[in-house]
């Protein structure tokens, strides 16, 4: 067994493409319309389905806004370099929402990003060099 995504319900179809594609670097792996149930799936990850745990964007057709509710935490990230990805989101028009450095009660560096629906994505380092001390629990989506 594995996981094979998550699913999001998103507000703005193109925004959230725009932000997982052209600020995170994801890659729109599929898209269909789904006329008779007026929603539209969009999978986006970092690479095949086949290999890789994907989100699923869910864009039900007239609905602007949800409440996210406050059981959903975050979907997780590992990275290079932390500071160069968030240097890399804000230039691309991301929002980053804490800045990169050692999280609370421990030494593992993350930062976060927000979604356009205001979904929250954690950046963390995966490098030895931040975290010598501690292994990072990596959740990718």
């Amino acid at each position: 067994m594995r996981i094979l995504h998550t699913m999001l319900r998103v507000a703005d179809l193109d925004a959230s493409l725009a932000f997982y594609c052209d600020v995170l670097g994801m890659q729109l792996l599929r898209r269909k319309d789904y006329p008779s149930g007026e929603f539209t799936l969009a999978f986006v990850g970092y690479g095949n389905e086949a290999d890789h745990t994907v989100l699923e964007l869910t864009y039900n057709w007239g609905v602007s806004d949800y409440n996210l509710g406050d059981a959903y935490g975050h979907i997780a990230i590992g990275v290079d370099d932390i500071y160069r990805a968030c240097n890399d989101i804000k230039s691309r028009g991301g929002r980053v929402t804490r800045e990169p450095g050692p999280m609370k009660h421990g030494s593992t560096v993350i930062a976060f990003v927000e979604d356009p629906d205001r979904y929250k994505v954690e950046l963390i380092q995966l490098s030895a060099r931040s975290a010598p001390t501690e292994t990072p629990v990596i959740t990718t989506a």
